[in-house]
């Protein structure tokens, strides 16, 4: 029998660390929150918090044994996933395990699986460790390509290169944006693509593989904009595009949520990216669905009967972007944002704005998809963040 409460672990407390610890905290578990920076989103509703660099093998494995976890949810890329695979090996669970995010947390890696090992279609793609061979490079896949960190979150350090003319600008971009020491900088060929979705793909210990109905979405400068969900698509994109979340997540193992990007051109399936927890975009199944995204990932965590997933409405978010640096913010605009039925506003809470940075999500549904998405679009419009 399943013994309550358990003690979870998050290494990273942003946004989505948040909502998972609100649906961890509704199933009566014991959050600590990690993070690099004070009062993070997921401090601010954790029974316990600690500040560190998670980076850093003796620092995080000290404080995980300080608290001897049930489980450790990872939640963000930049982690000593060495020490990740010791903690392992002492019976803590690692999800969705510490394999599977040492391969995910670097571009590389779960590129090199995806083509190389499991034969799954991929843009092409090459490294280059200097400019030298980023030059060589670049001429061999073609114009116009994107440069990539091999590690980064957020589409931080991407660049979309038309000639060889832009390649060091990219080059500098990508390097010091890249999480962690690396020098390396991976080359992908750009598809003109129809539209781009991700396919959350839930893992069980025991039950099947889960799939929710695909989410759209767009980006800019490989940040998530706006997502709204069902993304509509055929029959054969869809079988297909389960089809490949199955087997690379299989390969992967563990349990819970995966979010496993695709581009679809035409009836071609081109595996992107994937997360081994829930996705930025999947923010709208807070709307949208029966089960939310962070809800499904703690009920696999803890091996919680799942009996459906379906998404309930057409429903669509839209970020709420600062436009300036603030070390003190407050909000403006929530009585005009909230007006409309059927809409919802999350501010994140995060302590600190700078420009860009993504401070909280206004969510809408409506009878259609377009509905939906112009009513997302016009409540996060409503929302000013200023100086306090």
């Amino acid at each position: 029998m399943n013994v309550f409460p358990k003690k979870l672990m998050l290494l990273g407390s942003g946004e989505l660390g948040k909502e998972v610890a609100i649906a961890a905290k509704r199933l009566g578990c014991h959050v600590i929150a990690c993070d690099r920076y004070k009062n993070a989103p997921a401090m601010q509703i954790a029974d316990q918090n600690e500040i560190l660099n998670m980076n850093d093998e003796l620092e995080l494995e000290t404080i995980i044994l300080k608290h001897m976890p049930d489980i450790i949810i990872p939640e963000i890329e930049a982690l000593a996933v060495d020490t990740l695979k010791k903690i392992e090996q002492q019976n803590i669970k690692i999800i969705p395990t510490a394999r599977a995010t040492s391969i995910t947390m670097n571009r590389d890696k779960i590129r090199d699986l995806a083509a190389n090992e499991l034969n799954i279609r991929t843009a092409k793609f090459d490294y280059a460790i200097n400019k030298q061979e980023l030059n060589t490079k670049a001429e061999k896949i073609g114009y116009p390509l994107l440069i990539k960190p091999v590690m980064s979150s957020s589409g931080k350090g991407q660049s979309l290169v038309n000639n060889k003319d832009e390649l060091n600008k990219a080059w500098e971009l990508a390097i010091t944006k890249s999480r962690g020491k690396s020098n390396k900088i991976i080359l992908e060929e750009y598809i003109n693509f129809d539209f781009e979705i991700t396919l959350l793909t839930v893992k069980q210990e025991n039950g099947i593989t889960l799939f929710c109905d695909p989410i759209g979405h767009e980006q800019h400068g490989g940040d998530y904009q706006c997502s709204w969900q069902p993304a509509e698509m055929n029959e054969i994109q869809l079988k297909e595009a389960k089809s490949i979340a199955k087997k690379i997540t299989n390969n992967l193992g563990g349990v819970g949520i995966y979010g496993v990007e695709f581009f679809i051109k035409d009836n071609e399936v081109i595996f992107s990216e994937l997360s081994p927890r829930p996705h930025d975009t999947g923010l709208v199944t807070l709307l949208s669905q029966n089960i939310n995204e962070f809800e499904l990932h703690i009920r696999a965590i803890l091996e919680l009967p799942i009996p459906e997933v379906k998404c309930t409405s057409p429903s669509a978010s839209r970020v709420i972007l600062a436009k300036s640096n603030h070390q003190k913010i407050n909000y403006q605009g929530l009585e005009n944002a909230l007006k409309e039925t059927n809409t919802n506003v999350l501010i994140f809470g995060k302590p600190t704005a700078t420009k860009g940075r993504r401070m909280g999500v206004a969510l809408a549904k409506g009878e259609t998809i377009q509905e939906a998405r112009n009513k997302a679009d016009k409540s996060a419009s409503f929302i000013q963040i200023n100086h306090a």
